[in-house]
């Protein structure tokens, strides 16, 4: 339940004023449900874990993958994220940095289908 634990709050609210550049771009998409109606927020704490962007409606995280996953302990990390996350009953969409700022529109394109939309609401 939301504030019972300030310390989560706290922490989502230093995840975003650090931000990166990737999930800046792809949030400036996501937010006021500029991405066919849907609600997203950032830093959504779930368990242990924090999501870069969940849309609660449909049970969806979206998880901006960077540098910062590609040693062997941080695709561990990501692995149990992995089965965890599921086990609550979302589906989690990873991107990299590299298509969010290569194909931005391709990204969003991808997250709709794994969605399940076809099309943009106005």
């Amino acid at each position: 339940m939301r504030g019972e634990q300030p310390w989560r709050t706290n922490r989502a609210r230093v995840l975003r004023s650090r931000s990166t550049l990737a999930e800046d771009r792809i949030w400036s998409e996501l937010r006021n449900r500029r991405l066919n109606g849907l609600k997203f927020i950032r830093q959504c704490s779930i368990g242990p874990y924090f999501a870069d962007f969940a849309c609660r409606d449909c049970m969806i995280i979206v998880e901006i993958d960077g540098a910062t996953h590609s040693t062997d302990e941080e695709k561990a990390n990501d692995a149990r994220r992995e089965e965890y996350l599921p086990a609550q009953g979302f589906r989690v969409f990873r991107v990299d940095n590299t298509e969010v700022y290569e194909n931005l529109a391709g990204a969003l394109a991808g997250l709709l289908e794994f969605i399940g939309e076809s099309s943009v609401r106005p």
